[in-house]
């Protein structure tokens, strides 16, 4: 009888644990989402540091290359560009330029502020020059499309969120992902270069090359991929599957481009699928088939597994200035100080956010994820690259910034399910209206808000379906 042979390196490994993980959790996702409301990305996160080397240490991904760091930003890469290409692509007709003014409020002074307010605690927190603070910070100040889905789609999002919240969140997750790196550059080209330099550099380099480009980039290719599965569906050239699929293999098409012409891919990615569906006729076309979202949603969660596993536990001591205690004042006031203030201050100048509801709701919900793991890789690069010493950044920002993203899945991911708990004790102790006030915060708002909006929304932006239904 010939010998058996059993391999369990981490090849085989890895594959078990992620597809039980994915199939489990699939099982339930129905009680997971709807009932309990947890994030599947806070249980990818739990379950990747479960399995990872901090626990039971059946995978390691720092072993999987002689750079781990690298393939990390790789992985948050392709991750978060097929995530702001599905962003783009599901905003309703020409919605950026209708909605350029609470755009605007979102991706200037206020992501301005979220980028300062996080420097200023990290420096506080930590001691650390504020130049160097501005580096670390500017990871962070990006809202994260990936984790912004837990709560921006889903039924408790249709029942209690408005449509015209749901989508100005929306798009701001997916573009200032891709504007991150202005505020990036600002700071490591400070640290490289005297004010003079880098200002001028900061301009052509980032603005007009990186910014410019993408946005050129992605507004021609979205547009002529418009076009040409116009022709081939009008022509029954192209079948369902690849028709369904071409937005993720545009974005592998975008990512590769975008790498090899040093352009900002993340913005790219998000430009073109707004391009692709700018007269709504793709975005309706693929509605209701989820082909998408499944793969997005697989890839995001495949994603927080690895994350869980190579958060770097061994670095948070006080030999390296990251004491656990400094790691969790960062974390408190990181999310209480990033968004809500700012948002509390301007929401008057933003059109789309009308209620106190809306502002507690935005203010609160702009998580830190794939993001900000992505340019925390991005700062150690080119500091490493340009041979630059800034004092402990490359060591310290990707510790400090795994850890703002594990607080951001922690707390964004139990925040709905607290809010109805308490809902539920206050209900249950007092059934008086002045002791249920408080607890109504996002789910008692005026009915009309949300169903009237819908339906007008849908009404202006998709006259064709209207005709097409009373046809039928």
């Amino acid at each position: 009888m010939s010998e058996i042979h059993t391999l369990t390196g981490q090849l085989q490994i890895v594959p078990a644990l992620v597809g039980g993980f994915l199939f489990i959790a699939g099982l339930c996702s129905m009680v997971i989402k709807e009932r309990l409301y947890l994030s599947e990305t806070l249980l990818a996160t739990v379950f990747g540091i479960i399995v990872g080397p901090r626990a039971l240490n059946w995978m390691d991904p720092t072993t999987w290359s002689s750079n781990p760091l690298q393939l990390t930003q790789e992985f948050s890469r392709y991750a978060l560009a097929i995530e702001v290409m599905i962003a783009g692509i599901c905003l309703p007709q020409k919605y950026v330029v209708r909605e350029w003014k609470s755009l605007g409020v979102l991706l200037l002074p206020i992501m301005t502020s979220m980028w300062l307010v996080t420097s200023a605690v990290i420096k506080f927190v930590f001691q650390v020059p504020f130049l160097h603070a501005l580096a670390i910070g500017a990871c962070a100040a990006p809202t994260d499309p990936v984790l912004a889905n837990a709560v921006l789609k889903g039924m408790f999002a249709e029942a209690h969120v408005p449509l015209r919240l749901r989508n100005i969140l929306i798009a701001e997750s997916g573009a200032n992902d891709g504007l991150g790196f202005p505020f990036l550059y600002f700071a490591i080209y400070l640290i490289r270069f005297n004010a003079g330099h880098a200002m001028g550099a900061w301009m052509y380099a980032t603005w007009a090359y990186q910014i410019l480009m993408s946005v050129c980039i992605g507004t021609l290719v979205g547009y002529i991929a418009r076009i040409a599965l116009q022709y081939s569906e009008r022509f029954r050239w192209v079948d369902r599957e690849s028709f369904l699929s071409s937005s993720v293999t545009l974005t592998l098409l975008l990512v590769g481009v975008c790498t090899i012409l040093g352009t900002d891919d993340i913005l790219c990615c998000f430009v073109a699928g707004n391009s692709l569906s700018w007269n709504d006729w793709f975005r309706i076309e693929i509605e209701d088939k989820g082909l998408q979202e499944t793969l997005n949603a697989m890839l995001s969660v495949a994603f927080f597994i690895y994350f869980g596993a190579v958060i770097p536990w061994s670095e948070y001591s006080e030999a390296n200035m990251l004491h656990p205690w400094r790691i969790v004042v960062l974390i408190v006031l990181v999310m209480v100080l990033r968004r809500l203030p700012a948002m509390v201050v301007l929401y008057k100048f933003i059109p789309a956010v009308r209620t106190w509801y809306d502002v507690l709701f935005a203010g609160w919900f702009g998580p830190i994820g794939v993001s900000a793991v992505f340019y925390a890789v991005e700062t150690v690069k080119q500091l490493d690259e340009h041979n630059v010493t800034a004092g402990r950044v490359q060591e310290t920002v990707f510790p400090i910034v795994s850890a703002l993203v594990f607080g951001s899945v922690l707390v964004h991911g139990v925040s709905i399910p607290l809010v109805l708990m308490g809902k539920h004790v206050g209900t249950t102790m007092a059934r008086t209206q002045s002791n249920e006030l408080p607890f109504r915060i996002w789910s008692r708002r005026p009915k009309a808000d949300s169903d009237n909006e819908c339906d007008k929304q849908t009404a202006e932006e998709s006259p064709n379906l209207e005709i097409a239904h009373t046809q039928t």
